[in-house]
Formats: structure tokens, C-alpha cells, sequence
């Protein structure tokens, strides 16, 4: 049998990708996960319990490890299309996700830069929909110019959608 977490169908070739840069963004955010882990680790060590250093730079190497694998898999699952009728993602690792936007569901749009995104030249859309607090779809690893473009496309389908019903 073969494990279908890494060998996970990929998504449909024809829809968009996001910068491969992201991955950079997403390491990153894994091996400060692990620091902060391994500062733990090592604060439990000398204080606490005697776990060893040994087993604090194992644990800091699994972890950021861990994080790598699940940052180029993220990136490789990571997909979306602009649809006739509705925005269509695809992404997930452990839980794979489809999500189906409506146009006619979307309230506004936002392209956001933080300072990291900044530095690796990227930006992300955010999308806000109507219906429960906090429904909001976020597409990131976008260089800046794909991001107002998206985003401008986006509201202008959702304007077209205006008169259209949401179900």
C-alpha cells in the first residue's frame, strides 16, 4: 500500500498557482515554531527536568523538519481558478479543502503585505463573504501586481453578481 498523504492526488494543472516563494514564507514560520520549542525544551532542561541536550536539538530538528515537508507539500496542493460563477480553491495537506466561492457572496476584497511578504516580494487577497463572522478566504504567495489584479477582478464579478441568487 502507498500513503496517500504524500502521493495525494494534485489538484486540476490548469487552475493558478501561488509563488513558489511562499514556501520560503511557511519554513520560515516553521523553524521559528521550532526555536520556540527548543528554547522550551532547553529552559525544562536546565530548570525543570534533566531531558539532555540531545533530545532538545532532536526535538528542534524534528520539528523544523516536520515544518519543512509540510511546507512544500502545502505549496504543491495550494491551487485556485477564477470560475464562471464563483472563485474555486483547492488546498490542504493533512485535511484537504475545496472551497467554492460565489461571486455573489463576496462583500469586498483586500490585497494585504506584511512586512515579511514584503521582503520576499509577495502580497495576499483576502476575500470577505457574507454569512458568519469571520467567513473569509485568504489566497497568499501573490506578487503584488497578480494580487491587485486579482482583486480588481474579483470585486468586479461580484459587482456583476449583485442582482444574481447566492444558492
Amino acid at each position: 500500500m502507498t500513503p496517500t498523504l504524500l502521493l495525494a492526488p494534485p489538484p486540476n494543472p490548469d487552475m493558478e498557482t501561488i509563488n513558489p516563494r511562499v514556501q520560503f514564507l511557511w519554513i520560515g514560520r516553521a523553524v521559528v515554531v521550532a526555536a520556540v520549542l527548543g528554547a522550551i525544551a532547553a529552559a525544562v532542561d536546565r530548570f525543570a527536568l534533566s531531558i539532555g541536550s540531545v533530545a532538545v536539538g532532536t526535538l528542534l530538528l524534528v520539528v523544523a523538519l516536520a515544518g519543512t515537508v509540510h511546507a512544500v507539500l502545502r505549496f504543491r496542493r495550494w491551487r485556485f481558478e477564477i470560475q464562471d460563477d464563483a472563485l474555486y480553491l483547492v488546498r490542504g495537506v493533512i485535511t484537504q479543502v475545496d472551497t467554492s466561492v460565489p461571486y455573489v457572496r463576496v462583500q469586498h476584497t483586500d490585497t494585504q503585505r506584511g512586512p515579511i511578504e514584503r521582503l520576499v516580494g509577495l502580497s495576499s487577497v483576502v476575500v470577505y463573504t457574507a454569512g458568519t463572522r469571520g467567513a473569509d478566504i485568504r489566497i497568499p504567495g501573490l506578487r503584488p501586481q497578480r494580487a491587485t489584479e486579482l482583486r480588481e477582478q474579483l470585486r468586479e464579478l461580484a459587482a456583476e453578481s449583485e442582482g444574481a441568487d447566492a444558492v
